[in-house]
């Protein structure tokens, strides 16, 4: 069955992944089944988005009850599921409004636009500096935005105003920020897919302070990072750092697309009818899972689990007894680690084996095994993935 279904996708779909050679055919909780009925733990959440695991109970409940009342309006009305959800994310963030989405690539997209609607109205240049390393989405303004990797080749020529610098290094903010009179910086406060690089403790901090002393502003693509995943509702309140825009989607609807703007009143005011929009965004639908999503993560404390299980996974990681010089650094924030690995060759072979022993991860950057569990991963899961690791390891590079 797998090998019928495998062949039929390669033969139809456009070559635009590296996929394993897997077809899912059901998952619960923290656990997918292939159509032969092999079993795996499933770290690697969607790229984030199963927040709480496959086929939890209120999700599905929640998205049938939808189904038989409406799943569909556009904007030109309104509903209680987008009323509830929309005052849940300003009750639980910085933000005054929310713009509302399908997609983190097109929640960044608003993001520009709405930073750029700023700049116009308060005089400044709309030009936005961003990371080196940065990774935005794949639409033509987020990936303007996005530093030069593969997913740009042959898509030029982007928009212009936008320039990078080093992350992680807050003095260049303050530079660039002079130098190009630029309106935000626009910066994620881990990244994600240069390989779950997590910048200096102070890092946000003080990028908020220099935004706030330049006249720009801050706005933080959290895409990956928010919805508890980091040990917090939001990465910024590890440093108490609220930003001007944010951005969130993959973890919100839980594996229903959604995703958001979030902004302050000063960034929103500027916005009119017909400014932007979306025909699917904020749909009664999906509206009702990410609600769903979000008070199960409150109610449950599944972001003390997601902080208690990242310690446990980091720490198992730090400690494990792997092959000399195999392993370079293991790295992380919550239930967003990053094992680093010295040769790309051994990263590749690891993860392919750690799926054949029943352990799928992401191969992030070609030398970073990513893990991204669900938020309501256990011990014994946590446990589980650290010893097909080192097992892997072990097989590929030796003891």
């Amino acid at each position: 069955m797998s090998r019928e279904i495998i062949s039929s996708t390669d033969a139809n779909v456009m070559n635009t992944y590296s996929r394993f050679p897997i077809a899912v055919s059901k998952g619960r909780g923290a656990w997918l089944w292939d159509t032969d009925g092999k079993k795996y733990l499933d770290f690697t959440s969607g790229i984030a988005v199963t927040t709480l695991g496959h086929c939890h109970t209120t999700l599905v409940e929640t998205a049938k009850k939808q189904m038989d009342e409406v799943i569909h309006t556009s904007n030109l009305f309104y509903t209680a599921p987008q009323a509830r959800l929309v005052s849940l994310l300003t009750e639980h963030s910085f933000a005054d409004k929310v713009f509302l989405c399908n997609s983190g690539t097109e929640a960044c997209e608003g993001a520009i636009k709405f930073a750029r609607r700023w700049a116009e109205k308060n005089g400044r240049e709309k030009t936005i500096v961003c990371a080196d390393g940065s990774f935005h989405g794949r639409t033509l303004g987020a990936l303007a935005a996005t530093s030069g990797r593969n997913c740009r080749d042959g898509f030029d020529p982007f928009p212009d105003g936008f320039v990078f610098i080093p992350y992680g290094e807050p003095e260049k903010i303050s530079e660039a920020l002079d130098t190009h009179r630029a309106c935000a910086f626009m910066v994620e406060p881990i990244q994600g897919e240069n390989g779950v690089v997590v910048p200096p403790q102070d890092y946000i901090a003080r990028a908020r302070e220099i935004c706030s002393e330049k006249g720009a502003l801050l706005v933080l693509d959290e895409i990956q990072t928010a919805m508890g995943r980091t040990g917090k509702m939001f990465c910024y309140e590890h440093s108490d750092a609220a930003p001007d825009i944010a951005t969130i989607a993959k973890g919100l609807g839980g594996g229903v697309p959604c995703g958001a703007v979030l902004a302050t009143g000063e960034v929103a005011e500027h916005l009119t009818p017909g400014s932007h929009g979306s025909t699917f965004g904020g749909g009664p639908f999906a509206c009702a899972c990410a609600i769903a999503v979000i008070e199960e993560v409150l109610s449950s404390d599944l972001i003390g689990n997601a902080r208690q299980r990242g310690e446990r996974l980091l720490s198992g990681l730090r400690m494990a007894d792997f092959a000399s010089g195999a392993v370079k650094e293991a790295r992380g924030m919550g239930l967003m680690a990053g094992l680093e690995f010295t040769s790309p060759e051994a990263a590749k072979s690891i993860v392919n084996v750690c799926a054949e022993k029943g352990l799928l991860t992401i191969l992030t950057a070609q030398i970073v095994m990513r893990m991204l569990p669900p938020l309501i991963v256990t011990d014994e899961e946590i446990d589980f993935a650290v010893n097909v690791i080192k097992e892997s390891v072990e097989e590929v590079c030796g003891k």
